[in-house]
């Protein structure tokens, strides 16, 4: 089977489901990847450039949209480039996120294409004004929000079917798309992530904390609103002053992964510590920065008590990862988490903006660590039963990749360039043996079908190739050279 994954920052959500493949015989694996994209064993990673485009002069509506088209001009060549070695893919695995599944039915209309559907944006029961401290776009921001789906639904049209991680966030999908979304995690590999009994983390400043000690963790890509940062530092006071062994591991970049950004010149992780630094014992919490998995891996294994806030938006697969360690997972009542963490079995919840109940429930578990034992072992259980990825979530993936034909093409494609009927007929001085050849290779074939984009590539790049008398012929992305603005 030939399968192609195509993600800016691959192998992302396809590392598990990629390994997998790798190991069964007669596989070809390819991945189209940004400059950021990571090679995997037995992955053939084929990776484009994106340069920095200046869309000032765009519709501020359209902007978002322009960025994705260019960046799907360069998946095109990367495409174009792939057909012509070869290779057509029998699977296409791809994220709509930003705009690389745009070219890939036309180049591929046979393929079977499976879309990864991580979230759908909406102005209701999302992350939008779920917190009242943050200013709420006006009509424009709304329809700004709105036009984030273009691509997205683009790609709902020409897939064959896609997958949700979780159910919240197939919920989230236009209930027209529902039924062709399965859900199927990408999974958690629970015998790397595990408890760990004599893990010891070392902290910056040289010291070392272990399982014996009182550890208060939090994980976040970048420190910011949507993940509860703010939240979770009004709570510390509270916290470190009733537990005076209690030391706190914090793990995140000061940048900004979603939403509203913060004033020019600053950033989230300075301005909610400012807000409570002089109410802290600063010896006491470590930020880690952006760290190694495996420095990851060693904070959730020594961790007493782990806070894991979110807005209503994309699980982390860091809960699922910190559940899956044995913590105790003080969560936020949220949809996305309320999904996976039942209060009082396999982990604790609490509003999300009740800073006093969040501390309540951080001190309790740190006092009571012995009677928490059930609930960490509930947490590892239920991820296992349900996150598992070798024996839950990549077999349901496994089986979607061949669970049942192609589809024929839902519409029409672009089947190169018609010839005009002069061109057809030929002129004075036309070479219209090559205007035969080029209108048989655009036209229908006798059977009725029109050739794919791949088929169309690989046919015009070997008739260059031909009739090439000196000089090196077209590169394939010259082939298939869109317009420039």
């Amino acid at each position: 089977m030939k399968v192609l994954f195509v993600h800016n920052n691959f192998p992302a959500q396809y590392r598990n489901l990629a390994a997998a493949l790798a190991k069964e015989p007669g596989n070809e694996l390819v991945a189209i990847g940004a400059a950021n994209a990571q090679p995997m064993p037995s992955v053939r990673l084929l990776k484009y450039a994106l340069a920095g485009a200046d869309v000032s002069a765009t519709h501020p509506f359209a902007r978002r949209f322009d960025l994705e088209c260019r960046r799907a001009e360069q998946v095109l060549y990367s495409l174009s480039s792939l057909a012509a070695s070869g290779f057509s893919p029998d699977v296409i695995l791809a994220h709509p996120g930003w705009g690389e599944t745009l070219p890939l039915r036309t180049m591929f209309p046979k393929a079977r294409i499976i879309l990864y559907c991580e979230f759908f944006y909406g102005a209701q029961g999302r992350d939008l004004g779920f917190d009242p401290e943050f200013p709420t776009p006006g009509l424009d921001g709304h329809i700004g929000l709105h036009l984030k789906n273009a691509t997205t639904l683009l790609a709902l049209e020409d897939c064959d079917i896609g997958v949700s991680p979780t159910s919240w966030q197939h919920s989230t999908f236009p209930t027209q798309y529902q039924n062709k979304i399965e859900i199927v995690h990408e999974g958690i590999d629970t015998a790397l992530v595990k408890p760990k009994p004599l893990a010891r983390l070392r902290l910056p400043d040289g010291r070392e904390l272990n399982r014996n000690d009182e550890v208060v963790t939090f994980v976040a890509r970048n420190l910011e609103p949507l993940r509860g940062y703010h939240i979770f530092m009004r709570a510390l006071p509270k916290i470190l002053a009733r537990r005076p062994q209690a030391q706190v591991v914090i793990i995140g970049g000061d940048g900004l992964s979603y939403g509203l950004a913060p004033p020019a010149g600053t950033n989230w992780k300075t301005t909610f510590l400012n807000e409570v630094r002089s109410q802290l014992d600063l010896s006491r919490v470590h930020f880690m920065g952006r760290v190694s998995y495996e420095t990851f891996l060693t904070t959730l294994q020594v961790s007493s008590a782990h806070v894991y806030l979110t807005y209503p938006f994309v699980l982390s697969w860091s809960m699922l990862e910190a559940m899956s360690a044995g913590c105790v997972v003080i969560g936020s009542d949220t949809a996305p988490v309320r999904e996976v963490l039942q209060h009082g079995d396999n982990g604790m919840l609490v509003p999300f903006h009740a800073v006093d109940e969040l501390a309540d429930r951080v001190s309790a578990a740190l006092k009571d660590r012995d009677r928490m034992q059930p609930m960490r072992e509930a947490a590892r259980r239920y991820v296992i039963e349900h996150f598992d990825a070798e024996r839950v979530c990549v077999p349901k993936m496994r089986s979607l990749l061949a669970a049942e034909p192609p589809r024929p093409p839902s519409r029409r494609f672009w089947p190169g360039r018609m010839l005009p009927p002069w061109e057809r007929r030929g002129k004075a001085g036309a070479d219209t043996g090559g205007a035969t050849a080029e209108r048989a290779e655009t036209m229908p074939a006798k059977g009725g079908s029109r050739a794919g984009g791949a088929e169309i590539a690989a046919k015009r790049i070997k008739s260059s190739r031909r009739r090439s008398t000196s000089g090196a012929s077209e590169t394939p992305a010259a082939q298939f050279r869109l317009p420039r603005r």
